[in-house]
């Protein structure tokens, strides 16, 4: 069976065994102040157990699975993907940042998220999750008070980006603005993006050949056009242009 066949649900349980409480406790975070990138950094190079788990873990069941590895989900480095560190308020109340990073790339689902975040934080009856950092994804989306299933959907599809896109999106959403849970995000970016230039003016050039605005003229009356001019009139209005990308303003 593979490794991360998973078909997991939430429920209330049998207490978990010492052996699952260690494997917990090896990895989950010791920092002091998540904001402090070193201690991110080591939190997130730790090594991570494999964990065999048959029955009822408490608050997770995992049905028809064999061996539950959660290292397959943690952060390991921070290498771009996105991802939370997952604690609770419970612990953060009690004055405990006891958590893991969570790669959100490695999760088939978002109820596999929760299942795993309910995994790591057992040791409580009802968690309230609390994301007390985050990486690789807009600040946009990002709130302490976790995440709908809409926003994970949201960062998923941003992680399919390649780094050119994820550039531009960053752009595009710092310039337009989005929701946290802006179901349309993804289709208005694409429709408004123009591609990467060297200058406002670069793209007026290239408008007006793919457009025909000067075809059939006389090739001495081409070189009188004003690229410069035409281009101050394009982005005043209709487009906008920022560290090399160029939108469509819809």
């Amino acid at each position: 069976m593979s490794k991360k066949s998973l078909s997991i649900h939430a429920a209330s349980g049998a207490d978990s065994t010492q052996a699952q409480d260690q494997a917990v406790k090896s990895f989950s975070s010791s920092s002091s102040n998540l904001n402090n990138a070193s201690e991110r950094e080591q939190s997130s190079s730790l090594e991570l157990p494999s964990v065999s788990i048959k029955g009822v873990a408490n608050n997770v069941e995992v049905d028809e699975v064999e061996e539950f590895y959660l290292s397959l989900y943690a952060l390991k480095g921070f290498n771009g993907n996105p991802a939370v560190y997952v604690g609770t308020y419970g612990k953060y109340a009690s004055g405990s940042l006891r958590g893991v990073w969570l790669d959100l790339t490695t999760f088939a689902d978002y109820d596999e998220f929760l299942a795993v975040c309910r995994y790591i934080h057992r040791d409580e009856s009802d968690p309230e999750f609390m994301a007390q950092d985050f990486e690789g994804f807009p600040r946009e989306w990002y709130a302490e008070g976790f995440m709908s299933e809409r926003e994970f959907d949201l960062i998923r599809e941003y992680a399919e980006l390649d780094d050119d896109e994820r550039e531009a999106f960053e752009v595009y959403v710092a310039a337009f603005g989005s929701s946290r849970d802006d179901v349309s995000i993804f289709d208005n970016f694409r429709e408004a993006y123009c591609g990467k230039w060297s200058n406002e003016e670069e793209y007026a050039e290239q408008l007006a050949e793919d457009c025909c605005m000067l075809e059939g003229a006389p090739e001495f009356l081409k070189s009188y056009f004003d690229y410069k001019a035409f281009a101050r009139d394009l982005f005043i209005d209709d487009y906008y242009f920022d560290s090399g990308f160029v939108f469509c303003r819809m």
